[in-house]
């Protein structure tokens, strides 16, 4: 059986092909939907409590938000290692469960365990003991630098409860069981936002904390996801699971460490080299002024809420694809890719549509200041065009690493993030004059980069030879 994009192409408006390519593929849609929605609700819901964190946060003034902002970019830089773990995670545990190897996965997930704890200490107190030079590289000023430290020590001194709940989630979504993930950051974040609410301003007789309330707020949400992630394990349903681990009496071993490294060494260097582009744009940006930063930094909050649509997609597509391949069912993989990139340009469209008409609304939630609010205006204008590429190349993305292609998706975000965004950014802001909407502009320059590489990529089909 062909790729259904194959067999039945869409021309234009032509329900005819429309009717057809859904008929044929009303089942493999069916499971699409089954595994991506609570992967897509999941990463809506942990962008929507950014946002609803920076709103909070936003109450103290705009140093305040520029301050947390500040944080961002050092934080994913030390979190590169176990994101780069948790994409190895999820694509050898789906391959294991296309096999039907659940020793295999309970190996794998032992071992990043194993790796993630080890150097999550060891990354942790270097975050906590260098705080001030990184926060001082990052571009603070002097009325946003002692608090975005004190944020910046407090969430990384923590870290650990974090990347724990993260690799056993990456295990269960691997196995297709992408609900246990959605409760955890569900329940997590609900609980930030609580105590958000309680520390930040004070409430109920909590001590009104402010930054200092924000980042003790986010890591009880972390605390909670912890457990929660770890009761998951001792479900009998569950693919991977404590019973079975210690009935098997399986240990992390050498080789699934290797299987581990041959995905994650690639992915590493990517996030490495992705954080490197972000945090030369983000200082560019903060080199702006403190009012210009406060307005990119909830730009990209508005960012990582379109972002979060694709992300779930990019779930779903890792382990549908994944378990395709573990099936040798090469052709089913393409039509599930296929799938995830047609839901997601339906998402995209809509999404543009609330950002071009209800920009000036959103930024009146974080701002007073006329000024800051038009310059929002104008970056969620830029937004409308970022958005529809943003989403469908982050899908291939998620398609081609389900498959193991992590050597292309590399490649590809080191051209566009790396090199491409910042160029373009300094030419539009500083070279050109335009000031912070130029480093959107350089966005938009990124994401076309992206989505033409990772679109190419994902027609030729060699992604599909790939072994892990």
């Amino acid at each position: 059986m062909g790729c259904g994009v194959c067999e039945y192409p869409l021309k234009g408006t032509n329900m005819h092909y429309i009717q057809r390519w859904l008929e044929e593929n009303k089942n493999h849609i069916s499971r699409t939907v089954n595994v991506a929605w609570p992967a897509v609700l999941e990463s809506f819901f942990v962008a929507f409590v950014g946002i609803v964190d920076s709103i909070m946060v936003s109450r103290l003034g705009e140093y305040a938000v520029a301050a947390v902002g500040l944080t961002t970019q050092p934080k994913f830089i030390g979190l590169a290692l176990f994101i780069a773990t948790n994409v190895a995670v999820s694509a050898l545990v789906a391959r294991r469960k296309g096999q039907g190897d659940r020793e295999g996965a309970g190996r794998i997930l032992l071992t990043a365990l194993l790796l993630t704890v080890c150097m999550g200490i060891l990354i942790s107190i270097l975050c906590v003991v260098l705080a001030e030079p990184i926060i001082r590289f990052s571009g603070s000023e002097s009325d946003t630098h002692d608090s975005a430290v004190l944020y910046f020590r407090i969430i990384m001194g923590c870290m650990l409860f974090n990347i724990v709940s993260l690799v056993i989630n990456a295990a269960q979504r691997g196995s297709g069981n992408t609900k246990i993930a959605m409760k955890t950051n569900l329940t997590s974040n609900l609980v930030n936002i609580v105590f958000n609410y309680l520390l930040i301003e004070g409430h109920f007789g909590f001590p009104a904390l402010g930054i200092k309330g924000a980042a003790i707020a986010t890591v009880i949400g972390t605390v909670v996801a912890c457990v929660m992630s770890i009761l998951s394990l001792f479900r009998k349903e569950s693919f991977v699971n404590i019973a079975f681990i210690l009935q098997n009496k399986l240990r992390a071993t050498f080789d699934a460490f290797k299987q581990i490294f041959n995905v994650a060494s690639n992915v590493f260097i990517e996030q490495i080299l992705l954080r490197a582009g972000f945090m030369m744009v983000s200082v560019m940006a903060a080199k702006l002024g403190t009012r210009a930063f406060a307005a990119h930094q909830v730009g990209m909050n508005v960012m990582s809420l379109s972002f979060s649509f694709g992300d779930g997609m990019q779930v779903a597509a890792v382990t549908l694809i994944g378990q395709s391949l573990g099936q040798k069912d090469a052709e089913l993989a393409k039509r599930y890719g296929t799938i995830c990139q047609r839901m997601g340009n339906v998402i995209s469209v809509f999404l543009s549509v609330l950002y071009l008409l209800l920009g000036r609304w959103f930024f009146s939630m974080f701002f007073e200041e006329p000024e800051t609010i038009q310059i929002g205006v104008e970056i969620m204008r830029v937004m409308v065009l970022i958005v529809l590429m943003q989403v469908a190349q982050v899908i291939y993305m998620g398609c081609l690493r389900g498959a193991g292609d992590v050597r292309f998706t590399t490649i590809a975000s080191t051209i566009s993030v790396t090199c491409i965004r910042p160029l373009a950014s300094w030419i539009f802001a500083y070279g050109l004059g335009v000031g912070v909407i130029g480093i959107w502009f350089g966005v938009v320059c990124d994401q076309i980069t992206r989505l033409l590489l990772t679109h190419w990529r994902f027609r030729s089909g060699k992604w599909t030879e790939i072994k892990i």
